[in-house]
């Protein structure tokens, strides 16, 4: 009878851990579908001359933030809230022996571990959150910066700067969640205001597209050539995010050090998939409502979905639907306001990334403090509870860690010289000059061939 009841518990054991690589396995290819619209967005939202160069950004930071992410973000964020050993790392790992690389002790989380195949898949997660933020950041910087500083940013901010924000506020033992309670579960703080910030950073020191801002301080629309392009994009992000947020969820099983028998957040709290799906769409249906009762526009109608759902994101494990509906509701109206606020300090943010991810993250992070304060931050007897001080001081450390280095680095490039396209090159179209192919070889449109344009 003991013989029988360990086998079954071993096969238990064997199938969690297979749905579990599995489930992880699957937010992988929606997360992609993240950078598709993000691609598509960010083209549409870009004028003739200037689309492949768009394009070709998304395709960079992608590329470049894989590598990155894993020669530095994954070991930060393991490394700053438990202590860094420079014993295990990716450059422990011995050479393409599969043997070798397992038996080393860096296999066990940046190798081919062939007892897990789970811990890779969820770093591949993790390397897709942090190529989010860059692409966060692509969209506002559009038509002037120049490809080897954007790189450079990118990979600052997509292997850097969230990374310490997730380390210290979307881990168990991160200490904003020990000390002060915060919680983030679906990354309105760590992934979308850290990014939206950093991108406001860098934007003060670009300066705004020749042509946005009058001497008298008047300002004029310098709109993308393809709405439709633009408005698919938004939609396929939307799509993306199911992924996204699959995979801020634990899912249970012997992968995974957790011995609960449900599903549960980040910081061991428990939570269900019923959860993530009710104030997905809740989220989404309210961002366009509020943004439609502001602006009666597509295009902010659109992101008003996306910055619906990073409005409740922090909070989706808790939320009952309803409120869920209301909270992003009220992000969809304070998005154009604060995009509009944004435009009057004359920075030129293209598609109002700061509006969407970094006002409204630190919406969702300070929601999370006024309507689910008091449940357990993280799981255990006497845990430390949410509430309103605790996502307060979070909203404070993602502003710095996503402005300050932002600010900086731009800052740097822009005293060298390489942060800005020259004069010549705007006015003519990047693609004119830095890419070796034609958007549309059959020719422009005709307002598109005007030199300001």
């Amino acid at each position: 009878m003991e013989e029988q009841l360990a086998a079954l518990v071993a096969a238990q054991a064997a199938t969690n851990t297979a749905m579990a690589e599995v489930y992880y396995f699957v937010t992988i290819p929606l997360m992609v579908l993240i950078h598709v619209g993000f691609l598509s967005y960010e083209m549409g939202a870009t004028r003739q001359k200037n689309v492949l160069t768009s394009g070709l950004k998304n395709i960079l930071a992608f590329a470049f933030l894989v590598p990155a992410f894993y020669y530095v973000g994954w070991f930060l964020y393991w490394a700053l809230p438990t202590g860094i050993d420079f014993g295990v790392g990716p450059f422990e790992i011995s050479g393409w022996d599969y043997a070798v690389s397992v038996a080393n002790p860096a296999g066990a989380v940046m190798g081919p571990n062939l007892a897990d195949s789970a811990t890779g898949v969820f770093w591949g997660a993790f390397t897709l959150f942090g190529a989010t933020t860059a692409s966060i950041m692509s969209g506002a910087v559009i038509e002037r910066i120049r490809l080897f500083a954007f790189v450079l940013l990118a990979i600052i901010l997509g292997a850097g700067a969230w990374v310490v924000g997730a380390a210290w506020g979307w881990h168990a033992d991160g200490w904003l969640v020990t000390k002060y309670g915060y919680h983030d579960f679906g990354a309105s703080g760590v992934v979308h205001m850290i990014a939206g910030f950093f991108a406001l950073g860098v934007l003060v020191n670009l300066g705004p597209r020749i042509g946005k801002f009058n001497s008298d301080g008047s300002t004029n629309n310098l709109p993308g050539h393809s709405m439709p392009m633009t408005l698919v994009g938004l939609m396929a992000i939307i799509a993306g995010f199911f992924g996204f947020l699959m995979a801020c969820a634990i899912f249970p099983g012997e992968a995974w050090s957790w011995s609960s028998t449900s599903f549960t957040s980040i910081y061991g709290t428990p939570m269900t998939l019923s959860a993530i799906t009710f104030n997905i769409l809740m989220g989404f249906a309210g961002g366009i409502i509020g943004a439609w009762f502001i602006t009666r526009d597509p295009f902010w109608m659109m992101s008003g979905a996306l910055g619906g759902i990073i409005s409740v994101a922090a909070g989706l494990d808790f939320y009952w639907p309803p409120m869920a509906f209301v909270i992003a509701m009220i992000g969809g109206v304070i998005m154009p306001y604060s995009a509009r606020l944004i435009e009057k300090m004359r920075i030129d943010d293209a598609v109002g990334a700061v509006a969407v991810h970094g006002v409204l993250g630190a919406w969702g992070v300070i929601a999370v403090g006024i309507f689910a304060a008091g449940f357990p931050a993280i799981s255990g007897e006497g845990a430390v509870t949410t509430n309103l001080v605790g996502q307060a001081i979070g909203v404070g450390v993602m502003f710095a860690l996503g402005f300050v280095p932002g600010y900086v680095c731009s800052l740097i490039l822009r005293i060298f010289g390489l942060l800005r396209v020259g004069r010549t090159a705007e006015l003519i179209g990047l693609d004119q000059t830095k890419v070796p192919s034609s958007a549309y070889p059959e020719g422009m449109t005709p307002s598109a061939r005007y030199i300001g344009h």
